[in-house]
C-alpha cells in the first residue's frame, strides 16, 4: 500500500500526517514518536511505502484550524484505518467524545456495551494509530487524573487545556 507522509509544524512539535490516495487519514503522530508510527503501520498493513509529500489540504487545513481554535474542525476528517473489530469501536467511540470533554476509560467501555472492560478499551486506546482526529487524549483515569497517552502527558494536558480553554471562549 502507497501512503503519503506529510511532517507538518504545530504547537506541540513536528507532526506527522500519513494519508492514502482518497485522502484518508491513515496515521497521526508525533516526531518523536515515529518508530511507534511505523510499528502500528507495520502492524495493521504488512507492506507500506511512505512518500513525503504534503497531506491533502483539507487535512491540513482542518488540523490548522484546530490548532488555531476551532476545536470542531477535525470531526469531519475521514480516517481510515486497521486494527480489529473490538478497537475499531473503541475508535469509533473515542470520536464521539465531544472537544473539550473527557471520560474515563471505564465511562468508554460502558458507552460501548463492554462494561468491566476498561483495560481491554485503554489497551486499543493505547493501539490508536491517529492521534489527536481520534481524541485518544480525551480519556482520563477514573479518579479524573491525566493516564498515559501516546504522544506523552504534557501533550495530552495540552491538548484538553487547549480544548478547554476555546470550548470557553466560544461559551461566553
Amino acid at each position: 500500500m502507497q501512503m503519503q507522509l506529510e511532517r507538518r509544524e504545530s504547537p506541540l512539535g513536528t507532526v506527522l500526517i500519513v494519508t492514502d490516495a482518497s485522502g484518508a487519514l491513515r496515521a497521526l503522530d508525533f516526531v518523536d514518536y515515529e518508530a511507534r508510527m511505523h510499528r502500528l503501520l507495520r502492524l495493521h498493513y504488512s507492506g507500506y511505502e511512505l512518500l513525503e509529500r504534503a497531506a491533502p489540504l483539507g487535512v491540513a487545513h482542518a488540523l490548522d484550524a484546530y490548532f488555531s481554535g476551532e476545536i470542531d474542525a477535525l470531526a469531519a476528517l475521514g480516517v481510515a484505518t486497521g486494527g480489529t473489530a473490538f478497537q475499531q469501536c473503541v475508535w469509533g467511540a473515542l470520536r464521539q467524545i465531544p472537544p473539550g470533554g473527557a471520560i474515563s476509560y471505564g465511562e468508554l467501555a460502558t458507552r460501548i456495551g463492554r462494561v468491566g472492560a476498561s483495560r481491554a478499551v485503554g489497551h486499543a486506546n493505547g493501539s490508536n494509530p491517529v492521534a489527536i482526529v481520534v481524541p485518544c487524549h480525551r480519556v482520563i483515569g477514573a479518579d479524573g487524573s491525566l493516564t498515559g497517552y501516546g504522544g506523552g502527558i504534557e501533550r495530552k494536558r495540552w491538548l484538553l487545556d487547549h480544548e478547554q480553554r476555546w470550548l470557553k471562549a466560544v461559551s461566553t
